[in-house]
C-alpha cells in the first residue's frame, strides 16, 4: 500500500505592480522629497540645467554650422563667450563701473530727497517715526550683518556650483539622459524619452524667446531713459534688462533705481521716467512677449503669477527667478503625462465601449 501524497498547495497570488508608473511615482516621489527638505539644492540644480540647455542648444547650432561634433561646438561656443565677455568688459567696462559708481553716490542722496519730500507729510512722518535707526546698531544688528556676509559668500559658491552643473550638463548630455531613463521601467523608457525630449525642447524655446524679451527690454529702457536726458542711462538699461528675466516682479524692481535718480530733478522728470519704464512694460507684456510665446513657448499669465507667488514665498528670490521656467515645464509634462497619457485614452475607451 502506497502512501497517499499530499495535494500540493497553490502558490500564493503575486501582487501584479505595473512598474511603469510605479517608477514614476517614486521618481516624483523623491522630487518633492527633494523640494521639501533641500529646496535650495534642487532649484540650484535646475538653474544649471536651464543653462547647460542654453549652452548645448548654442553647441548643437555652431556644430552643424561647421560640421563639427556637438561637444566641439559647445567649447566654441564658450570660448567665444568668454572672448565676447572679456573684450566686450575691457571696451565697455570703464563707462559701465563709472556708472555704477555714480549711480551709488547719487542714489543715498535721491533716497534722502524723497524722505524730506515724505517729512513734509504729518502721516509720512508719523511712519518714519515707525521705523527707528537705533535697532539697526543693536548687538542683534551685527548677526544680521554677519548673515549677510555669509549669505553673500554661499551665493558666489552656488554660482560656482551652478556654472559647472551648466558645463557638464553641456559637454556630456547623453550620460545624463541614460542615467535617468534607467529610473524609468523598461516598458516605459520609449515614451519617457519623447516626454523628456519634449521638456527639453520647451525649456530651449523659453530661453530663447525670454533672452529677445530681455535684450529689447534693456535697449529700448537705456535708449529711452538717454533721449529724456537721464544720467546712467547705460547702467540702468542693463539693469532693466537683467532684471526682465523675473517677470512681471522684475520690472518693477528695475524701475527703482531710475525714479529715484529722476526725484532731485523735479516731478516732471520723475513722470517721464514713470512713463519710459511703463511704455517698454507695456510692449514687453503685450507686444514682444505675444509675440514670442506664439513662436516658442505659451503660459497662461495666471498660472505664471500663482506660481510666482508660491514660489517666492517658499523659496525666496531664486524661487521667484526660476518659476516661469518651472511653471512652463510643469504645464508641458501635465500636458504629456497626464492628459495625453491618462485622461485622452478614458475618452478613448469610452468611444470604443
Amino acid at each position: 500500500m502506497t502512501e497517499r501524497s499530499e495535494p500540493r498547495q497553490a502558490p500564493a497570488p503575486s501582487i501584479n505592480w505595473r512598474r511603469g508608473p510605479v517608477s514614476i511615482g517614486v521618481l516624483f516621489g523623491v522630487l518633492a522629497l527633494l523640494l521639501v527638505f533641500l529646496p535650495t539644492t534642487l532649484l540650484i540644480v535646475f538653474a544649471g540645467l536651464l543653462l547647460a540647455i542654453l549652452f548645448r542648444s548654442c553647441g548643437v547650432r555652431i556644430g552643424r554650422l561647421l560640421s563639427i561634433a556637438p561637444g566641439w561646438g559647445v567649447a566654441l561656443f564658450l570660448l567665444g563667450l568668454v572672448l565676447l565677455l572679456a573684450g566686450g568688459g575691457v571696451a565697455i567696462a570703464p563707462a559701465v563701473l563709472h556708472q555704477f559708481d555714480e549711480l551709488w553716490r547719487e542714489v543715498p542722496a535721491a533716497v534722502d530727497s524723497v524722505m524730506a519730500w515724505i517729512k513734509e507729510y504729518e502721516s509720512g512722518r508719523r511712519a518714519l517715526e515707525q521705523l527707528s535707526p537705533s535697532d539697526l546698531w543693536s548687538f542683534e544688528a551685527g548677526g544680521v550683518a554677519t548673515q549677510a556676509v555669509g549669505s553673500v559668500f554661499g551665493t558666489l559658491g552656488n554660482i560656482v556650483l551652478l556654472l559647472f552643473i551648466a558645463l557638464y550638463g553641456a559637454a556630456d548630455p547623453r550620460t545624463y539622459r541614460q542615467g535617468f531613463l534607467k529610473l524609468i521601467a523598461p516598458s516605459g523608457r520609449a515614451d519617457a524619452k519623447i516626454v523628456l525630449a519634449r521638456s527639453v525642447d520647451t525649456l530651449q524655446n523659453w530661453l530663447v524667446a525670454q533672452s529677445i524679451a530681455m535684450a529689447v527690454v534693456g535697449v529700448l529702457t537705456g535708449l529711452g531713459l538717454w533721449l529724456i536726458g537721464i544720467p546712467l542711462a547705460l547702467v540702468l538699461g542693463l539693469i532693466a534688462g537683467l532684471l526682465a528675466f523675473i517677470p512681471n516682479v522684475g520690472p518693477v524692481l528695475a524701475a527703482a533705481p531710475g525714479l529715484l535718480l529722476a526725484v532731485p530733478q523735479g516731478m516732471n522728470t520723475v513722470l517721464m521716467v514713470l512713463g519710459v519704464y511703463v511704455t517698454v512694460q507695456a510692449l514687453e507684456s503685450y507686444v514682444i512677449t505675444p509675440i514670442l510665446q506664439k513662436q516658442k513657448v505659451s503660459l497662461p499669465p495666471v498660472l505664471v503669477i500663482a506660481l510666482q507667488l508660491a514660489f517666492a514665498t517658499l523659496f525666496g528670490l531664486l524661487g521667484l527667478a526660476l518659476a516661469t521656467p518651472i511653471a512652463a515645464l510643469s504645464l508641458q509634462l501635465t500636458r504629456d503625462l497626464y492628459v495625453t497619457r491618462y485622461l485622452e485614452r478614458d475618452t478613448l475607451a469610452a468611444d470604443e465601449g
